[in-house]
């Protein structure tokens, strides 16, 4: 009898008989299995559902033999969620390609034509070896948790959180990079009556202009080429509940029109059909950028606008807080010493001055980063300025005769590519960067 397994595939080929062939085997022993054609629409199906092994084909469009665009979207899968599992598959690949796939991040590499057996047991390893690394990671904190702060300006947030949360205005939550918007969002759904119901997120800076209808009011089968069957869009999902439009800035102006029809009829149609279907949602919008000013500069419809902010929240940025920062650095020490079970236990003197004295432009995020980096290659039971705050030996000559920013950042990268091996996902990791920042910084030094 076959067992099946609890886990959820996702394959990625644009040849349909292989789609059809792999899927077709792992149905039988994997509870989900998902494939996709379009390798656009990758960075979507990544950030909006938890897959526990992607079957990523490494040659598409471009350059068919050279593996390229995988790497490129193993890259992109493994900075929107680094704890992704891939496992890679082409039909031109040898040993050097290999061991590129593994450093590059890839859990292992499949040959096509595959033997049915080989390609079982590798997914199942990979399987395995994902649950078993989910499973050693406590359950995440309430959002609340990780927003909330002493400072006067979050309290005034949480404040107005509370007292907006049991109503269905729609929220509009401003602020920078890192600062929480996303959690916040949830924050709100969880203290509001439409808690039970599901909450949906959409990145819409991830999302094409050829999908955008498509994945938000959903289609019929036959509408276009690839559409073999109904699909349920988004809006449709969060029947009940909330949807989170994050990055709400990013998008053009006449798909700003068409979500703004959807809002003043509350309903959507999907594409390809004329009957429009009723939709009970709350709606919640982040952006980072000037959303008034793209408005006063016609970038973004005043109407639109009018809409989306019956309330407006700004989340301030992590300078201007700085005395949250300690209460979040402590927080995420404790969760980060637990899940990799460091005997590390607090946060020197030295080094709670240099964390208030820091800019964090990346804010809460890069705070984050910081700390697990700093816990994962703590050596003692208290954290010091060297362990957060990468430095080189460069730097250290440098202190009486002024900083060259960038031939310090270039010394930091190269140390810690060589005590990485070269892995990129685990200098990445060190160095409290998203891989596509690394990668851009190792191209802008020639590294």
């Amino acid at each position: 009898m076959t067992t099946t397994l609890p886990g959820k595939i996702l394959i990625v080929d644009d040849d349909m008989d292989v789609l059809r062939a792999a899927r077709l085997l792992l149905k039988r022993h994997f509870e989900q299995v998902d494939f996709e054609r379009n390798p656009q629409k990758i960075p979507y199906m990544v950030t909006n559902f938890d897959y526990d092994v992607i079957l990523l084909d490494m040659n598409f469009t471009r350059d068919l033999s050279s593996g390229k665009e995988g790497f490129e979207w193993l890259d992109r899968i493994l900075d929107i969620k680094p704890q992704s599992t891939v496992v890679l598959f082409t039909a031109y690949g040898d040993v050097e390609m290999a061991v590129r796939a593994i450093k590059a991040g890839a859990t292992d590499f499949v040959l096509k034509p595959w033997e049915n057996d080989k390609l079982l047991a590798t997914m199942q390893a990979a399987f395995n070896k994902h649950r078993a690394a989910t499973q050693k990671e406590k359950p995440a904190p309430a959002d609340g948790q990780l927003i909330t702060g002493n400072s006067s300006a979050m309290q005034q947030v949480m404040d107005t959180a509370q007292r907006v949360a049991g109503t269905d205005a729609n929220i509009l939550i401003l602020g920078e990079n890192g600062t929480g918007k996303d959690m916040l969002a949830r924050h709100i759904h969880q203290l509001s009556l439409r808690s039970k119901a599901p909450f949906v997120s959409v990145d819409l800076g991830a999302i094409s202009e050829t999908l955008f209808e498509s994945e938000l009011f959903g289609h019929v089968k036959g509408a276009f080429t690839d559409a073999r069957e109904d699909r349920t869009g988004r809006f449709e999902e969060a029947a009940g509940g909330t949807i989170f439009l994050d990055e709400i800035g990013n998008i053009s102006l006449p798909f700003q029109a068409k979500l703004l029809t959807v809002l003043q009829n509350r309903s959507v149609t999907r594409v390809g059909s004329n009957k429009a279907v009723p939709v009970d949602v709350r709606l919640i919008c982040a952006t980072n950028r000037n959303i008034q000013q793209m408005a006063a500069q016609h970038l973004f419809r005043q109407d639109l606008l009018y809409r989306i902010n019956t309330i407006e929240i700004f989340l301030p940025p992590l300078r201007e807080r700085t005395e949250d920062i300690l209460p979040l650095a402590e927080h995420f020490l404790q969760v980060y010493r637990d899940k990799y079970r460091r005997p590390v236990s607090s946060l020197h003197e030295s080094l709670v001055q240099e964390l208030q004295q820091y800019d964090w432009p990346g804010n809460i995020r890069e705070l984050q980063h910081a700390i697990e980096r700093a816990v994962i290659l703590s050596q003692g039971k208290s954290l010091m300025p060297k362990d957060v705050f990468v430095k080189s030996p460069a730097r250290e000559q440098e202190m009486d005769t002024g900083y060259n920013l960038e031939e310090m950042e270039r010394n930091i990268i190269t140390q810690a590519m060589k005590k990485c091996n070269g892995n990129i996902t685990e200098a990445a990791r060190e160095l409290g960067l998203s891989r596509a920042a690394l990668y851009r910084r190792l191209e802008k030094y020639n590294l």
